[in-house]
C-alpha cells in the first residue's frame, strides 16, 4: 500500500510541475504579511490540519500608513482534522478580502487536504483549494481631468462606472512536517483566471483582468537551547511569479512556550519587528515593518495583527463526541 501510494504522489508532483511549467504568470493578488508563519494554510492548503486541533486564526494589515488608499486587507481561516476509512484527512475554509486604491479583491475557498502519516519519519500532506475569486473597481470614483490642452474628459480605456467580476480559483500544495521542522510548496491560482470586470445591467464595454499565478516556498524550524527555556524559530518564505522573486526570513525566538519576539527580513522592501504571546488556546501576535525602499518617504510603516484560537480533538476510535470542552482542558 505505501509502495502505490509513493508512486502516486511522485506521478502527482511531477504532473503538476510539469503543467505549471507551461503557463505564463500575469499580475499578483496574493496578500502579504509578516506572519506567514503562523498562517500557512493561506499561502498552501495543503498546511492544515498539522495537529489534533481545530485551527482558527484571522490577521489583519494596514499597509503604508500614511499614503492615501494604501492597500489594506483582513484574512480568516479554519481547519480541523479528521478521519475516514481510517485515513486521515483534513478540511479548511479561508476568506480573504483586501483593497488598494479603487481596486478591492475578495477570495473565498474551500480546502481538502490528504495527511500520510509515518512518512520518512515525519507527515506528508498534500491539499487543494478550490474558491472563487471576485475582483471590483469603483469606477465611479474616477476623476478624469479634462479643463486643458494636456487632458481628455473622457478615455475608453478607464471604466467610469462600478464594475465587478468573478472566476473560479485554484490552488495547490504539498507540505512536511517534522520533528525538528516543516517545509512546503505551493501554487496559487494555477489555472491563471482571467476576470471579466463589467457593470451588472449594463450592455457597455467589459475590462478583463487576469491573476497571475504565484509559487511559493515555505520552511522553518524550532530549535530549543539546552538547559533554558529558550526555543530558537527561524523560518522563511520564497516566492515568485516566474518573472520577479522575493523573499524573507525571519528569526523568532519563545519564552517558556508564552512569550515570542523576533525580527524579520523582506528582500529590498521592509524590515519587522514582531511580538507575541500565547494563553493556553489563544495566540496574538504584533509587527511593525518599516520599509527600505523608496516609499519609506511617504509613509511611517506598516501594522499587522494576529489572532488564534485552538479547540484540542481526540480522533481515537473510542471517541463518541470527536472533541472536548474548551473548560476541561
Amino acid at each position: 500500500m505505501n509502495k502505490a501510494f509513493n508512486n502516486i504522489l511522485r506521478i502527482t508532483v511531477l504532473s503538476l510541475l510539469v503543467v505549471l511549467n507551461a503557463f505564463h504568470a500575469k499580475s499578483q493578488v496574493d496578500a502579504q504579511y509578516t506572519h506567514y508563519w503562523a498562517m500557512p494554510g493561506y499561502f498552501n492548503p495543503a498546511a492544515i490540519g498539522r495537529t489534533d486541533f481545530i485551527d482558527i486564526h484571522a490577521a489583519g494589515r494596514l499597509q503604508w500608513v500614511g499614503i492615501e488608499n494604501a492597500p489594506q486587507g483582513l484574512t480568516a481561516q479554519a481547519d480541523m482534522p479528521f478521519k475516514f476509512l481510517d485515513k486521515r484527512f483534513a478540511t479548511g475554509l479561508v476568506l480573504h478580502q483586501e483593497s488598494a486604491g479603487l481596486f478591492s479583491t475578495l477570495n473565498i475557498g474551500a480546502q481538502l487536504a490528504f495527511i500520510k502519516q509515518n512518512f520518512l519519519k515525519g507527515q506528508l500532506q498534500i491539499g487543494l483549494q478550490v474558491g472563487i475569486i471576485n475582483q471590483a473597481y469603483k469606477g465611479s470614483e474616477v476623476i478624469l481631468p479634462g479643463d486643458d490642452d494636456y487632458h481628455e474628459g473622457s478615455d475608453n480605456a478607464i471604466p467610469t462606472n462600478d464594475i465587478a467580476g468573478t472566476a473560479l480559483d485554484l490552488n495547490f500544495g504539498a507540505f512536511y512536517v517534522h520533528k525538528w521542522f516543516w517545509a512546503g510548496l505551493s501554487a496559487t491560482h494555477i489555472t491563471s483566471p482571467k476576470i471579466i470586470l463589467s457593470q451588472e445591467g449594463s450592455g457597455e464595454q467589459n475590462y478583463e483582468f487576469a491573476t497571475d499565478r504565484a509559487f511559493y516556498l515555505m520552511a522553518g524550524s524550532n530549535i530549543p537551547i539546552k538547559n533554558s527555556l529558550i526555543e530558537l524559530q527561524p523560518s522563511i518564505l520564497v516566492k515568485t511569479d516566474t518573472s520577479v522573486f522575493t523573499g524573507e526570513f525571519t528569526a523568532r525566538a519563545r519564552y517558556n512556550k508564552f512569550i515570542t519576539a523576533g525580527l524579520a527580513y523582506r528582500w529590498n522592501d521592509a524590515v519587522a519587528i514582531m511580538v507575541g504571546a500565547e494563553f493556553k488556546n489563544i495566540t496574538v501576535g504584533y509587527s511593525y515593518d518599516y520599509p527600505i525602499s523608496n516609499v519609506s518617504k511617504g509613509t511611517s510603516g506598516s501594522h499587522e495583527l494576529f489572532l488564534g484560537y485552538k479547540v484540542k480533538l481526540d480522533l481515537r476510535e473510542k471517541n463518541k463526541n470527536k472533541h472536548k470542552s474548551i473548560r476541561i482542558m
